[in-house]
């Protein structure tokens, strides 16, 4: 039997951190993407090394990515197209799909959406702005071959900025079941709700204080968790204090989400947007309890019951008292998200189908 060779996908990632779209990428890299080697090109940082020690192939080059400015992006991306030849380019985030769109070479060129939202105003600083952005988007989609989706929300999102009329492939993001330790290791008694995600307006975290503070009334044990950091903290903090709830809340900063995830009863995502969230997807295989508001790809994720208006305080409330129980009122993960490794064979199968 002849085995045949395998093929070269390069990954294009502008950034350096470790935020939602490095979570997608080190996944893949784990589990492999099958009949595929996999290059991984990104700027030298956190990701980066994270993947040199999972022993993936990493083109770290401080000429690529956001910090490096598109010009010389375009160059490092031209120049590592030909060094490597691989038969599938794919890129990842906004900028990428920007320099990829612009880098000649003989490849055929994939992007994932990760990152959209309904809401065109919601990330950009304008109405301007945003119309600009969207026909720069219009413009760059012709150049690829496929555009993947990380759920139906984000397909739809796409068409309505971008006015996209190829077809778009939903793979929506991997998780695998972890299960839940029992007893939680710091359990005391009383509820405890986290939230993580970056200090920012769109996160609508006041609002999940706001509720709080109606949880407290009815759970005096009962403690908050915010993780992360972002220009809010500030505000966030005063809030705290006017509420009254600084016995109540803490705020660490960055934190291991699996570790804090291991010892919470009920995590609280309220966000003006959600494409596919990480966090939802770890909190439910994990049998956390989940309160989060009814946009983009969130009711397809999650019941009506783990779903509540950010404006309406005592829903959210309620909702958070009722996901404290464990049983099964808690979510349980929708057939329609793969595994890891099923979401990876995926990506595979489109390459393929190329």
């Amino acid at each position: 039997m002849v085995v045949p060779t395998r093929r070269t996908a390069l990954w294009v990632v502008p950034v350096a951190d470790l935020a939602g779209v490095a979570r997608h990428v080190l996944d893949v890299v784990r589990v492999g993407l099958p009949g595929w080697s996999l290059v991984v090109l990104c700027p030298p940082g956190p990701l980066a090394d994270r993947l040199v020690a999972q022993g993936a192939a990493v083109v770290a080059d401080p000429g690529f990515g956001v910090d490096a400015g598109p010009t010389s992006s375009v160059r490092v991306l031209r120049s590592t197209i030909r060094a490597l030849r691989p038969e599938v380019t794919h890129s990842h985030l906004a900028f990428a799909d920007v320099v990829l769109a612009a880098a000649p070479g003989d490849t055929l060129r994939v992007s994932t959406e990760h990152g959209i939202a309904g809401d065109r105003l919601l990330y950009q600083s304008g109405a301007a702005r945003a119309r600009l952005k969207a026909a720069m988007h219009a413009a760059r989609i012709r150049r690829f071959d496929r555009l993947l989706a990380v759920s139906h929300a984000t397909a739809d999102a796409m068409r309505a900025a971008w006015h996209v009329t190829a077809p778009i492939t939903v793979i929506p993001n991997g998780v695998d079941p972890v299960g839940r330790p029992q007893p939680a290791p710091d359990a005391d008694g009383g509820v405890h709700v986290v939230s993580i995600s970056r200090l920012a307006p769109e996160k609508r975290i006041p609002q999940l204080l706001e509720a709080f503070a109606l949880v407290r009334q009815r759970e005096p044990l009962a403690r908050l968790t915010l993780a992360g950091t972002g220009p809010l903290e500030r505000e966030l903090r005063a809030t705290v204090d006017r509420l009254g709830l600084q016995d109540a809340v803490t705020m660490p900063g960055f934190v291991d989400a699996a570790d804090l995830l291991g010892r919470a009863d009920v995590l609280v995502q309220l966000s003006a947007w959600e494409n596919c969230s990480y966090s939802l997807l770890d909190a439910v295989a994990r049998g956390v309890g989940v309160v989060a508001s009814p946009v983009g790809g969130n009711p397809e994720l999650l019941p009506p019951r783990c779903l509540a208006d950010p404006a309406d305080h005592d829903a959210v409330a309620a909702a958070i008292l009722a996901q404290a129980e464990p049983g099964p009122t808690r979510p349980s993960l929708p057939a329609t998200v793969p595994t890891v490794a099923a979401m990876a064979a995926r990506i595979a199968e489109v390459y393929e189908s190329l």
